[in-house]
């Protein structure tokens, strides 16, 4: 990405671009802001694929009403530690966060905290909620279901969602550790964004409209990802699929539909809480981490050095909050044509 083709906001401001536009398409004011904090978010640590790009679409779905502006959560099923919610296909990253700050008070009082969320719509990063589960004291995991993407078990077309998880880890004062994974070699925004930057892909990312290995981006969207490590990356997926649409009554993959320029909805989601101080971690649980981080930083080679999890994006944070959070110019066209004022 070069220089002249990036225009640079500070996060506040860019926040307050997207809750405004949100509360213009009839959602309400704390609701807005939770979903544009969320959503910016992604493009402050370095992430545009699962960023602001997405709100147009999010914006499209809100007034067809496919996605609720102002969702009625409801309990389906309440089990000690474990609960199911119905999330009212509204605005994904709200539904989201209500899940995982849900299992994280469950896991205060129980230990550990489970929650489902079925008839949810796209939730953006699944970083953000991992992270704010650890953020909170717990080891954090979340995944979804999606839309088909990934061709998988010899399929020369998409058959399974990427299905991707979050892991996030906490370490006290530090910033906490999480992972952030799609199914697939590359997420499908990720292939997005290369392409809007002219970058051909790595080999193995994806395959065309007639199931052929490519390095074209525009060809491998017209086509599939291909799944990450072949059948572990697809057995994986598989699985999600078990955790969120099996486990809460959702619709498989092949039932999710996304309308052109649309988003995915009817998907499901699954938070787990994990309260470190029920596993008598104790005070001692951040800094072994940290002196585990150091043991593999140390025996890294010098030509890669060893970095955690999400510390590549926690630079870019850093580095976003001081200069302001880059926008591609492509991306800064198209919230402009959704009526998004960025003060340019």
């Amino acid at each position: 990405m070069t220089t002249d083709s990036l225009f640079r906001i500070p996060y506040d401001q860019l926040s307050a671009a997207v809750a405004t536009a949100l509360r213009a398409h009839g959602v309400p004011e704390a609701l807005a802001a939770t979903e544009a904090a969320i959503m910016a978010e992604a493009d402050l640590h370095g992430t545009p694929s699962h960023g602001v790009k997405m709100l147009p679409a999010l914006l499209r779905a809100l007034d067809s009403g496919l996605a609720s502006a102002d969702p009625q959560i409801r309990t389906v099923t309440d089990f000690g530690a474990i609960c199911v919610l119905d999330g009212d296909n509204g605005i994904g990253r709200h539904v989201a966060l209500t899940a995982m700050q849900t299992a994280v008070q469950r896991a205060k009082q129980f230990g550990v905290g489970v929650c489902v969320a079925k008839r949810t719509t796209h939730w953006g990063r699944a970083h953000a909620y991992a992270l704010r589960a650890a953020q909170a004291g717990c080891i954090g995991f979340c995944t979804t279901n999606a839309v088909r993407s990934m061709a998988a078990w010899g399929a020369t077309k998409p058959v399974i969602g990427n299905n991707p998880i979050a892991i996030g880890v906490p370490r006290g004062e530090a910033e906490p550790l999480v992972l952030d994974i799609a199914m697939s070699q590359a997420a499908v925004g990720k292939v997005t964004t290369w392409l809007r930057e002219g970058r051909p892909l790595p080999a193995g990312w994806g395959v065309d409209a007639q199931g052929r290995p490519s390095s074209d981006p525009q060809a491998i969207l017209s086509g599939a990802v291909s799944p990450m490590g072949g059948h572990k990356g697809s057995g994986l997926a598989l699985m999600m699929e078990m955790m969120t649409a099996a486990l809460g009554g959702g619709d498989f993959c092949d039932d999710i539909v996304v309308p052109p320029g649309g988003i995915e909805t009817n998907a499901s989601k699954i938070f787990i809480a994990l309260n470190v101080e029920a596993f008598g971690a104790g005070n001692d649980f951040a800094p072994r981490i940290d002196a585990f981080i150091d043991y593999l930083r140390a025996e890294a080679s010098d030509n890669e050095p060893f970095l955690y999890p999400g510390e590549r994006g926690w630079q870019d944070c850093a580095r976003n909050l001081r200069d302001g959070v880059p926008l591609h110019e492509e991306i800064v066209v198209l919230l402009k044509q959704a009526g998004v004022a960025l003060g340019r």
